[in-house]
């Protein structure tokens, strides 16, 4: 498989947004070069759902939030490559960027796919799905926006749903559970099509805001 050649830094400074250096929301407007709904994805890897997202629906900007330099690199390369203008990736703690720069009511929808359990106990501090991140997403999502998770651990499924349901009133999609309702394969992550080509099964499920 050929891998994709990293351009410039010039040429993706355009697709990498700084995190503001005093604590406070994000101008969204300022940041994008169109004022238009927002979508954010939590730990992005390499980029596959954005690239894919953001060619399909041009009429959303997609926010991207990824605690790794190099896959926020490798995956401003494709959004160069592509010209996709409504993608800006952010290098951050996901947990931390929520609280401190993201207004109440911002996101259409926020997707969080196949983020690592973390099961060490020492390794705890790292995961993402937490009771105060859960009330993050209910917090920065707009009233009908919603909360997408897919993964392929059963048991940490199984703990999100929990987390979501105790600290949060989003409301329960009927969609969801084992590889329901199957998204196109150009909209898959780099994970998510590793796995279904080794049987896997995928848990999904998806939660709205009400008000």
């Amino acid at each position: 498989m050929r891998r994709t050649g990293r351009l410039p830094l010039e040429e993706l400074t355009p697709f990498l947004f700084e995190p503001p250096k005093t604590v406070g929301p994000c101008n969204w407007s300022a940041v994008f070069s169109a004022d238009r709904p927002l979508e954010v994805e939590i730990g992005f890897g390499k980029g596959l759902f954005l690239v894919n997202s953001a060619k399909a629906r041009s009429d959303v900007n997609f926010l991207g939030i990824e605690i790794a330099r190099k896959y926020q690199l490798f995956a401003a390369t494709r959004l160069a490559k592509r010209q996709l203008q409504n993608v800006r990736l952010v290098k951050a703690d996901a947990r931390a960027f929520l609280r401190d720069f993201v207004a109440p009511a911002t996101f259409q929808a926020v997707h969080v796919y196949f983020p690592d359990p973390w099961w060490k106990r020492r390794h705890l501090k790292r995961r993402v799905f937490t009771s105060d991140f859960a009330a993050e997403c209910e917090r920065t999502l707009k009233p009908g926006g919603q909360l997408h998770v897919a993964t392929d651990v059963q048991k940490y499924f199984e703990l999100i749903n929990r987390l979501i349901e105790l600290h949060t009133r989003l409301r329960l999609l009927p969609q969801g559970g084992t590889n329901d309702e199957q998204p196109t394969p150009d909209f898959l992550t780099n994970f998510e099509r590793k796995f279904r080509a080794q049987g896997k099964p995928i848990y999904r499920v998806s939660y709205e805001r009400d008000s």
